[in-house]
């Protein structure tokens, strides 16, 4: 994305302000989280602005560390934002285009804001370099982050009606999230960032400085598939759960429909967690999404 696009931050107070607030979270979507935008274009055209705009929220609030100098400065940009949801920011919150189109999401779709403080919150590990205590702690972040998106996301398209599925967004968050950090292992081990459970590298003789100096071994193996078998229950779960999430919000969830094949990729024999790209062509990833949405329809 250009930086003219990435960083506009004014004139978003008017329709043609908040249509170009809503061009711009669709743009950062797409090229910071192909996945989710994909899968958005499964969805009814009226709904897909607001869609894009929580995920351009939730991408945005991801990024704060690389934005950020250090952790204090994070934790100001982060309560920022806090404040924007919650009306207590200074100047104008509408000048910046991601934070006019969420608010415009939450008011025409009567979102609840506490989902967004919640995933606020949860993010502000990412701004220190701990480990990742327990397995409980690892479900919790990936629920208070990735199943928060998809149970927004269903209230958006289930628009003002109760969609159903919240045990579904739940267990797709959790299998969903971890999947992501699984693929991200590589990038964030490079800074520092360790979310394997602790308790989980110890079983295995594993440190911390084994993943962020890359020497990763065995020990690291046998973690990855560990979580990847966690990752592959709470898929199993969703499936269960699947036919409770109303028909209008099924599309919600497409992006579950990927998790699958990124597992598979890792359980290949030449896996090595902190050196293979985990990707897959975008032509497949389309077909998965278009064949998981003939499922719904």
């Amino acid at each position: 994305m250009n930086g003219r696009v990435e960083d506009a931050t004014a004139g978003t107070g008017s329709e043609g302000g908040l249509a170009f607030a809503l061009r711009h979270c669709e743009a950062l979507v797409r090229a910071g989280d192909p996945d989710r935008y994909f899968a958005t274009l499964f969805a009814p055209e009226p709904f897909r602005p607001h869609l894009f705009a929580l995920y351009a929220f939730s991408l945005t609030i991801a990024r704060v560390r690389e934005a950020a100098s250090n952790p204090m400065a994070g934790e100001i940009r982060l309560q920022w934002w806090r404040d924007a949801l919650q009306g207590e920011a200074r100047g104008d919150v509408k000048a910046n285009p991601v934070a006019a189109a969420v608010e415009d999401a939450i008011v025409r779709r009567r979102l609840g804001r506490q989902p967004f403080v919640d995933l606020i919150d949860a993010r502000v590990f990412d701004l220190y370099d701990d480990p990742m205590p327990r397995l409980n702690d690892l479900e919790g972040y990936c629920g208070e982050t990735a199943s928060a998106l998809f149970r927004l996301a269903s209230l958006v398209l289930g628009d003002g009606s109760e969609p159903g599925g919240a045990a579904a967004a739940g267990h797709a968050g959790v299998a969903y999230g971890i999947t992501g950090l699984l693929r991200a292992l590589p990038w964030h081990a490079r800074a520092g960032q360790v979310y394997l459970p602790a308790e989980m590298l110890r079983a295995y003789g594993v440190t911390r400085e084994d993943i962020v100096t890359g020497r990763g071994g065995p020990g690291l193996r046998g973690a990855c598939a560990d979580l990847r078998g966690i990752a592959r229950r709470h898929l199993t779960a969703y499936e269960a759960a699947r036919p409770t999430i109303a028909p209008a919000a099924r599309t919600a969830f497409l992006p579950a429909s990927l998790v699958g094949g990124y597992l598979a990729l890792m359980e290949r024999p030449s896996y090595d967690p902190l050196n293979t790209p985990v990707d897959t062509p975008r032509w497949r990833r389309l077909w998965r999404l278009w064949r998981a949405s003939r499922r719904i329809g």
